[in-house]
């Protein structure tokens, strides 16, 4: 069966409402943790991890930061107008440096009644300054706006505006407004390049303890980057995968890291990816390297992986180590020090996952592209370990446990 005819029926389960962790446990490490080795089921907590990642292995980790990304702004006429920043309509890094204005990508509440004109949000006080931010409607789209932002003093970034005034974007699932707690325990510790609108969850559950453990193991801990992005949650509407609409997210992969997956694969060194969002990345590289071995002179755009291209690109016999190296070359050859790109990637079952020995992640909602990419990985094991989660008590979604899937 080609993956496009996969019916999202197959990958429901009964997920019922209490089972939703809406706030955070005390103790990141004192999350639950599922084990599936060798087609069997364990269970401790993430405090232990440690003791399953295999030593000397290279345990690869997204360091994206969510950045406050909602806004409550009034309007002249009274009412509040909510807007989501989903991405800049320039680069990122660029957008939030700038000083004075800024133009992004949004998703508005309240839209039908924010007609013309600016809207309008201030912060500060009367014995420091009133400041102001002000968005006005650029383009009207039909699933999203452009937005312009305007603020005064210019001398502030746009980063520090949204620091100031915005606030962290839950999930929709977890149905609550963010509170101030959010904006520790909806990062994870090693946060640290802003972009993201979404958390990379697999990684709440990391303390300096389990760091300290992974570390005394020779377990070498290093950084990716994807910037998670609202699509992360949109459902699975149609009843197949193949009428589904993947969202794309922009990573960046230093060179130096790009050299150290290729030694590790040299030598066979297990590599254990932390979150869906750090496998997705990885198994990216892997396919721009196998496209580059078709056609070495691909520029950026065309090297970028769309939501089908891991199905109709011919991998066979193409190992890791080599589809790398030719991803390296094309580096050089351009003198960049870091890829940033973006990626489509939809892993599904019937994909072979290359570029991993062991995966953490989190229990995901039903029918969701996260849920298809851990039947990728398992088959259909993927029900008895979420009907174990079920019967044992663990928390599901963002803020819940999670699992060690060992591939």
């Amino acid at each position: 069966m080609k993956v496009q005819e996969i019916r999202i029926e197959e990958y429901q389960y009964d997920l019922p409402e209490e089972r939703i962790a809406k706030y955070p446990l005390a103790q990141r490490d004192a999350s639950k943790l599922l084990l599936f080795r060798q087609n069997s089921i364990a269970e401790d907590t993430y405090a232990n991890l440690a003791q399953y990642i295999p030593v000397g292995a290279l345990m690869l980790f997204n360091n994206t930061k969510v950045i406050p990304a909602r806004l409550h702004m009034a309007k002249p006429t009274g009412g509040v107008v909510e807007i989501f920043c989903l991405e800049p309509l320039g680069e990122l890094s660029v957008e939030m440096a700038k000083h004075g204005e800024s133009e992004w990508k949004c998703l508005v509440g309240g839209a039908k009644k924010w007609k013309e004109g600016p809207v309008s949000a201030t912060w500060g006080t009367e014995l420091d300054q009133i400041h102001l931010l002000s968005a006005e409607i650029i383009e009207r789209g039909s699933t999203h706006f452009s937005i312009k932002f305007r603020w005064q003093p210019a001398e502030y970034t746009f980063a520090e505006v949204l620091s100031s005034i915005g606030q962290i974007p839950l999930p929709p699932y977890l149905d609550r407004e963010a509170e101030e707690l959010d904006r520790e325990r909806y990062q994870t510790i090693y946060a640290d390049l802003e972009g993201s609108v979404a958390a990379p969850t697999a990684g709440l559950h990391f303390t300096q303890a389990v760091f300290t453990q992974l570390e005394n193991k020779n377990i070498d801990l290093d950084y990716i980057t994807l910037h998670v992005g609202a699509g992360t949650f949109k459902p699975v509407s149609a009843p197949t995968i193949g009428n589904h609409d993947m969202h794309a997210e922009y990573f960046d992969v230093t060179r130096a890291l790009l050299q150290k997956l290729i030694s590790a694969y040299h030598v066979q060194r297990p590599v254990v990816a932390v979150g869906t969002t750090t496998l997705r990345t990885l198994e990216s590289l892997y396919l721009m390297g196998c496209k580059l071995l078709k056609n070495p002179d691909l520029d950026r755009e065309a090297l970028e992986i769309r939501q089908w291209d891991a199905y109709e690109l011919d991998r066979e016999g193409i190992p890791v180590e080599k589809a790398l190296q030719a991803l390296l070359m094309w580096l050089d050859a351009g003198q960049f020090e870091r890829l940033v790109a973006k990626t489509q990637l939809l892993i599904a079952p019937g994909y072979p996952v290359k570029m991993i020995s062991g995966l953490c992640t989190n229990f995901h909602q039903p029918g969701s592209t996260l849920l298809l990419l851990v039947a990728a990985l398992v088959g259909v094991e993927w029900k008895n370990m979420y009907q174990y989660a079920l019967d044992h008590e663990f928390r599901f979604l963002s803020y819940g446990d999670g699992c060690y899937i060992e591939v």
